[in-house]
C-alpha cells in the first residue's frame, strides 16, 4: 500500500498542485493571445522554423474531408511517417508508420494496417475525434525521428522524448519518457511510459517510475536508467528557453527529441505542462520555481539563465 502524505508534508516538498498552477502561474504568466500559437503544432512548426529551430520535416497536410481518399498519394514513396492531429493533446490520435509490407503499412508494434484503416484514422483527426475541445483539426504528415541510437535501449516500440518545463527563459525541470509495449510506442506516462528524471545540470539521469512507482529497469529492455544521460543536453535546454522567448509564454512545457544526425528537435510546446514531472524527479516545481523567478531578475541574458539554473538546479 502506498503511504499517505498530508498536505502540509507535499508543501514543504515544494510540490505544486493543479490548482496553484493553473492560477498562480498559467493564468498569470500565459497570456489567452498567445495560445493558439502553442495549441496548434502546424503554426508552432512554422514559428519555430522562422527563429531557426530545428523541427521534424513536414510532408503533407490534410485539411478538408474530401482530400482524405487522396491521403494514400501523398504517402507515396514514404516508408516511415508519423501523422498527428494540429490540436490533439496527451499524445491522442498520433499514428506512427515504422515500414511498409507491400501496399500494407507496419506500426511501432509490428502490427500491419491497411489504407482504408489510415484514411479513417485522417478523417477522425480531421472530424476533432482527438482534439482539443473537439474542434476539427488538420492532419499533419511528418518525418519520422530517426533518434539518437544511445538513446535506443531506454525506450520500446517508440522514440522517447524529453520535456523541459521553462519558466521565464530559466529551464526548472525536466524528464525523459520512455515509450514502452504497455504504452504501444508512445511517450505518454498515462499510457504506460517510463518517466525518467533528469538532473537540470548535467542531463542524467535522477529517478525513473511507471504508473507512479519507482522502477530502475526498463520493462522491456532492461536498460537501466542510472545508466541514463542525455547528449546535447545545453543545447536541449537552450531550446526550451527559447521556445519562451518565441511564445510570449512564460510557462511552458517544451517536448523535445534526438534526432541521430540533426540533434535536439522541436516536437510540440504545451501551454498547460502536467504535474507529473513532480514525481518522476521526486521533487517540487514550486521552490523551483521561486529560484527561477529570481534568476530571472538577476539577468536576462539566454545564456546566463541557463548557466545559473544549471548550477542552482543540477545535482
Amino acid at each position: 500500500m502506498i503511504p499517505l502524505v498530508s498536505p502540509a508534508a507535499l508543501r514543504r516538498r515544494g510540490i505544486m498542485g493543479m490548482n496553484e498552477r493553473n492560477v498562480g502561474y498559467i493564468g498569470k504568466y500565459n497570456p489567452r493571445r498567445f495560445y493558439p500559437l502553442v495549441d496548434n503544432k502546424l503554426k508552432t512548426k512554422k514559428a519555430a522554423q522562422e527563429r531557426g529551430i530545428v523541427v521534424p520535416e513536414l510532408y503533407g497536410v490534410v485539411e478538408y474531408q474530401h482530400q482524405v481518399r487522396h491521403v494514400t498519394t501523398l504517402l507515396e514513396g514514404l516508408e516511415s511517417f508519423v501523422i498527428k492531429p494540429a490540436q490533439g493533446s496527451g499524445g491522442k490520435g498520433i499514428l506512427v508508420i515504422v515500414g511498409r509490407n507491400g501496399d500494407r503499412f507496419i506500426k511501432s508494434s509490428g502490427v500491419e494496417i491497411g489504407a482504408s484503416d489510415v484514411r479513417r484514422h485522417v478523417s477522425n483527426v480531421l472530424a476533432g475525434l482527438h482534439s482539443l475541445g473537439g474542434r476539427n483539426d488538420i492532419a499533419m504528415i511528418e518525418a519520422l525521428i530517426d533518434f539518437d541510437p544511445s538513446l535506443a535501449r531506454f525506450s520500446y516500440e517508440g522514440v522517447p522524448d524529453i520535456r523541459v518545463i521553462a519558466f521565464r527563459g530559466v529551464p526548472v525541470m525536466a524528464m525523459m519518457r520512455c515509450a514502452t509495449h504497455a504504452s504501444d510506442g508512445k511517450a505518454n506516462l498515462h499510457q504506460g511510459a517510463v518517466g525518467v528524471g533528469l538532473d537540470i545540470g548535467s542531463g542524467a539521469a535522477v529517478r525513473a517510475v511507471q504508473h507512479g512507482e519507482l522502477v530502475e529497469i526498463h520493462p522491456d529492455t532492461q536498460a537501466v536508467f542510472a545508466t541514463l544521460t542525455i547528449p546535447h543536453w545545453e543545447r536541449v535546454l537552450d531550446l526550451a528557453a527559447s521556445c519562451v522567448e518565441m511564445t510570449g509564454l512564460q510557462y511552458l512545457g517544451a517536448d523535445v527529441v534526438l534526432d541521430r544526425l540533426r540533434g535536439p528537435m522541436l516536437l510540440e510546446l504545451n501551454a498547460r505542462p502536467g504535474l507529473a514531472i513532480q514525481v518522476a524527479n521526486q521533487a517540487g516545481l514550486r521552490h523551483r520555481l521561486a529560484a527561477a523567478a529570481e534568476i530571472a531578475e538577476q539577468t536576462q541574458e539566454h545564456d546566463a539563465r541557463i548557466a545559473l539554473a544549471r548550477q542552482r538546479f543540477g545535482a
